[in-house]
Formats: C-alpha cells, structure tokens, sequence
C-alpha cells in the first residue's frame, strides 16, 4: 500500500470498498455470467480444432485459451473504467489507488493476481486424488477464507487488489 493512496482515500470516501457480502454476491454473478462465455469460446475452440470429447489431446490448448478469453474479457471490461454486467448490477467499480480508472496492464496484473482464488486449492487437488466432495469443501473453504482475509487489508480491500494496485469502489 503506497502513501499517496491514503491521502485519496481521506479525501474521497467513494473510495471505500462495498460491503463484503456486496463483492462476494458480485463474484458469484459473475461466474455464472462467465458459463457463457466459456461456452461460447469452448464452443468456437472445439469446431476449429475438431474435439470429438473431454479426452481430446487439445484440451490444454483450450484450456489455455479459455485462460486468455477471460483475461481478454476482463481486462477489456476493467481498463478505462468499464464494469462487467455483474459490476454494474452490483454498483461495483474498480480503480486504481487514487480512484482513477486502472489502465490495460494493471487490469491484467489484477486478472492474474485474481486466480488466487482458485490456485492453491488446484494445486491440492492433483496430489492427493481428493474425492468430489472433498473438492468442493477444499475450493469452498478456500475461497471463504480469501474473502474473508479482506478484514485484515486496512481498507476491506482483498488482497490481490492490493497488490495490483487496484480497489473495489461502490458506482455512483
């Protein structure tokens, strides 16, 4: 956290973080807007390289790809101070330190920062063959507590913000 973030905040309390519950709901609506964009784009995907299954020798290419539309779409929505439906629907914006719309690079950073949500409970997964419902309590779990790791932050904010330089705001 830079010192010149905290003079904008005192200044300017539209620079406060939504509630919790706000976010959270935010991020849930969001993913559920994302099923179609990963069906749309496994769906372009399949019909240019042909997969006929699940098991298809290109599925780390889709991967991969679906990996780079979300950061596309996000990053695209972020810099220049759009919000995503989910973000409008919410009254969410996201800034930079200082409440300035963030830039293409620092909606990127964030993009990547943001996978923590859902990395070390991927790493855990392969070594230890977990079960479905040891899966869903381990991501469940995981994700609850990186949100909740946001009353810790000085300003409520989560943490990969932090670091990105970035801050969710409520949208006037």
């Amino acid at each position: 956290m830079t010192s010149s973030a905290t003079p904008a905040l005192a200044s300017n309390p539209a620079l406060v973080a939504p509630s919790l519950r706000r976010r959270i709901a935010c991020w849930l609506y969001e993913g559920v807007l994302l099923f179609a964009v990963v069906f749309v784009a496994g769906f372009v995907f399949s019909t240019v390289f042909r997969m006929q299954n699940a098991m298809d020798p290109n599925r780390p290419l889709l991967q991969a790809f679906v990996f780079a539309v979300f950061g596309g779409y996000f990053t695209g929505f972020w810099s220049r101070g759009r919000q995503t439906l989910a973000m409008k629907t919410w009254h969410i914006r996201l800034v930079d330190l200082n409440g300035r719309p963030v830039t293409a690079s620092r909606a990127l950073l964030r993009y990547v920062l943001a996978w923590i949500w859902f990395l070390p409970p991927l790493a855990v997964i392969a070594p230890f063959g977990l079960r479905a419902r040891e899966i869903a309590v381990l991501a469940v779990g995981w994700v609850l507590v990186w949100a909740l790791l946001s009353r810790f932050h000085p300003q409520r904010q989560f943490w990969h913000d932090a670091w990105a330089g970035t801050r969710l705001v409520s949208a006037t």
